[in-house]
C-alpha cells in the first residue's frame, strides 16, 4: 500500500484504499458508543489537568521561569500547543515584562569569551548547544550574533554527533541538527518526540498522554478527509481526461493538511486541496504539453474569465478551464455563505498571475531566451504556486481585504514572496527532478552561471543555499513582527516553507522516501497508548 513510486501518490486509483480510509476513520471512531464516548471523555480528562498545570504556572508570584518555558516548548514539541495558547500567551508575557524590567536584551553575550567569541567551554554542555542552536534558527536579517551562535553550535554540534563515545546523544544531535524545531512541521516530528519521551513522569507524562489521544483522534479526521478529496478527485475525472498530467491527490492533500493544521479547519482543508490540484495540473499543461499559441490563448481565457474565448481551443484546455471555473465559483460561494463576503474577484487575479507568469516561462523556452537570474527568479516566484495557496487559505480562514491587507492579491508581501522564493530555489538546487516529468523549466543556477562565467556549480549552489538562508530571515521577521494577519494565516505560510524540503528531496527513483515515511507515520500508523 506504501509502494516507493509515484502511483503512491494516486489514492484515487485505488477504491479500495479509499474505502479503507474511510473505513479506519469510522472504526476508531465508532468501534462502538460506549468506546467512542470513554475516549472522547478521557481525551477531556488530560486536557483539563494539563490546562490546570499550565494555569498553575501562570498564577504562581516566584515560579521558576524555565519551567514555564519549558512547558512551552513541550506542549509544542507534542503539537498540542492549539489547546493552550492563552496560558501560552500569559507564561510568555510574564518573560517579556521580566526581560524588560531587568534590561537583558544581549542575552548571547552571556556565551562570549573575553575576545567576544563564543566561548568554547561551551562544548561540554550538549542540551545548551542545542537549545542555542534551536534559538539561532529564529534569525532575522541583520543579527549577526544569532548567525555567529548557530555556524558554532552547528560545527560543535556536529563534532559531537561524529564522536562516538557519545553514541546515545548522537541521534538527539542529528535530529537537531537536520531538523530544527523551528523549520520542521510539528505533526511530522511529534510522534519521535513520543518516543523520547517514554518512561516520563509527572507533568510530561499527562501532556504526553494527551498528545497521543490527540495524535490519533486528529489521525482519524486526516483519514476521513483524504476519502473526501478520493471522491472528488474521482468524480472530476481530470485524471482520465488529462492522462499527461499528474495524478497525486494525496500529496495535494498533504499540502493542504500541513498549510491548515487546526483540528477544525477540516472543511478548509478540503477546499484547499482543490486549487492546489489545479495548480499541479495547469503546470503540467504549461510545462509539459501545450504549444504556445495554445497557452497564451489559454492564458487570455484565465484573464478574462470568459468561456467565449475557449473556441480556439484543444479539449484538453477546455476541460481544465471548465474545472477551474467551477471550482473557483464553487469555493467562492462557500466562502460567501460561510463569511459573507464573496473573494471571486480576488480568486480569478490569483489564478491570471499565476498563468502569466507559466506563460513567461513558456516564451522564454520557445524563444530559446535566457533571462536574467534576477527576472527568472521575480516571475518563478509566482510561478511557484504559493501566492495562490495562500490568497485561498486567506479566504477559507474567514479573511476580508482591508487597506492592511489590500497587498495580497495585487502584490505579493514577504510573508508570501518569502516561502515562494524558499520552495523555488529548493527546487532549482538540482534535486528536485520531479518524477519523471520532461519539464522545460530553467533554473536559478543555469541563468546565474550563464551570467558569470567563472563561477563553478559548487559557488553557485553555495550562493542559492545563502539565498535560501536570507529567505528563511525575511520570512522569520515577517512572522515575528506585527502584521495585519491571523496567526493560522502566518503558520500556514511557516508551514509551507518548512514542507519544501520533503517535498523537494527526491531519490535517484525520483521517488519522495523522506515524505512518504513521515505521511505512513501520521496517516497510517496510530499512537500507541
Amino acid at each position: 500500500m506504501l509502494s516507493s513510486n509515484r502511483q503512491y501518490w494516486s489514492i484515487a486509483q485505488d477504491p479500495a484504499l479509499a474505502s479503507s480510509f474511510l473505513q479506519n476513520a469510522d472504526n476508531y471512531r465508532n468501534k462502538d458508543d460506549n468506546t467512542s464516548c470513554f475516549g472522547v471523555q478521557h481525551a477531556k480528562k488530560y486536557l483539563e489537568v494539563c490546562r490546570n498545570v499550565l494555569r498553575n504556572v501562570v498564577a504562581e508570584e516566584e515560579e521558576d521561569p524555565f519551567e514555564g518555558l519549558s512547558m512551552i516548548d513541550t506542549v509544542q514539541r507534542l503539537n498540542i500547543d492549539y489547546h493552550f495558547q492563552e496560558e501560552i500567551e500569559a507564561i510568555l508575557r510574564r518573560q517579556y515584562v521580566r526581560y524588560i524590567t531587568h534590561g537583558e536584551y544581549d542575552v548571547f553575550n552571556k556565551f562570549k569569551d573575553e575576545e567576544g567569541k563564543f566561548n568554547k567551554d561551551l562544548s561540554e554542555d550538549i542540551e545548551g548547544l542545542m537549545a542555542l542552536y534551536e534559538a539561532s534558527q529564529l534569525n532575522i536579517e541583520g543579527e549577526d550574533v544569532l548567525d555567529e551562535a548557530g555556524k558554532f553550535c552547528e560545527q560543535l554540534l556536529n563534532a559531537w554527533e561524529k564522536d562516538r563515545d557519545n553514541i546515545n546523544h548522537a541521534g538527539v544531535v542529528g535530529n537537531t541538527l537536520g531538523h530544527p524545531y523551528h523549520k520542521s512541521l510539528a505533526s511530522f516530528m511529534a510522534k519521535e518526540f513520543f518516543d523520547n519521551s517514554q518512561g516520563s513522569s509527572g507533568w510530561l507524562n499527562d501532556f504526553l498522554q494527551l498528545a497521543k489521544m490527540d495524535f490519533n483522534m486528529t489521525q482519524s479526521m486526516h483519514q476521513k478527509e483524504i476519502a473526501q478529496i478520493s471522491k472528488w478527485w474521482g468524480d472530476l475525472g481530470l485524471a482520465k481526461e488529462l492522462k499527461f498530467a499528474r495524478n497525486q491527490p494525496l500529496k495535494w492533500y498533504i499540502c493542504s493538511m500541513v498549510c491548515l493544521v487546526d483540528p477544525d479547519l477540516s472543511d478548509e482543508r478540503v477546499e484547499l486541496t482543490k486549487p492546489i490540484s489545479l495548480i499541479y495540473i495547469i503546470d503540467d499543461i504549461f510545462d509539459v504539453h501545450g504549444t504556445l499559441e495554445e497557452l497564451t490563448l489559454f492564458t487570455e481565457a484565465i484573464n478574462k474569465w470568459d468561456f467565449g474565448t475557449l473556441d480556439q481551443l484543444p479539449e484538453y484546455m477546455k476541460i481544465c478551464f471548465k474545472a477551474l471555473y467551477d471550482i473557483t465559483e464553487e469555493i467562492s460561494q462557500k466562502i460567501y455563505q460561510k463569511h459573507g463576503s464573496n473573494p471571486l474577484d480576488s480568486l480569478r487575479k490569483t489564478w491570471a498571475s499565476l498563468c502569466n507568469a507559466f506563460l513567461v516561462e513558456a516564451q522564454w523556452f520557445a524563444l530559446g531566451q535566457s533571462p536574467k537570474s534576477k527576472d527568472y527568479l521575480e516571475n518563478a516566484i509566482v510561478s511557484s504556486g504559493v501566492h495562490v495557496v495562500l490568497v485561498h487559505s486567506f479566504f477559507l480562514l474567514g479573511q476580508r481585504i482591508t487597506e492592511e491587507t489590500e497587498d495580497l492579491v495585487e502584490n505579493m508581501p514577504g510573508i508570501i514572496s518569502s516561502p515562494a522564493t524558499i520552495l523555488r530555489l529548493w527546487d532549482d538546487l538540482g534535486s528536485a527532478m520531479d518524477e519523471s516529468q520532461d519539464g522545460r523549466d530553467g533554473s536559478y543556477i543555469e541563468y546565474y552561471m550563464k551570467e558569470h562565467q567563472d563561477c563553478s556549480i559548487k559557488d553557485a549552489r553555495e550562493k542559492v543555499v545563502n539565498m535560501i538562508s536570507d529567505a528563511w530571515k525575511r520570512l522569520n521577521k515577517e512572522c515575528l513582527s506585527p502584521n495585519p494577519f491571523p496567526a493560522t494565516f502566518t503558520k500556514a505560510s511557516l508551514n509551507i516553507a518548512r514542507m519544501v524540503p520533503l517535498l523537494y528531496n527526491y531519490d535517484e527513483n525520483h521517488g519522495l522516501p523522506s515524505l512518504e515515511e513521515h505521511v505512513k507515520s501520521v496517516l497510517y500508523e496510530s499512537a500507541s497508548m
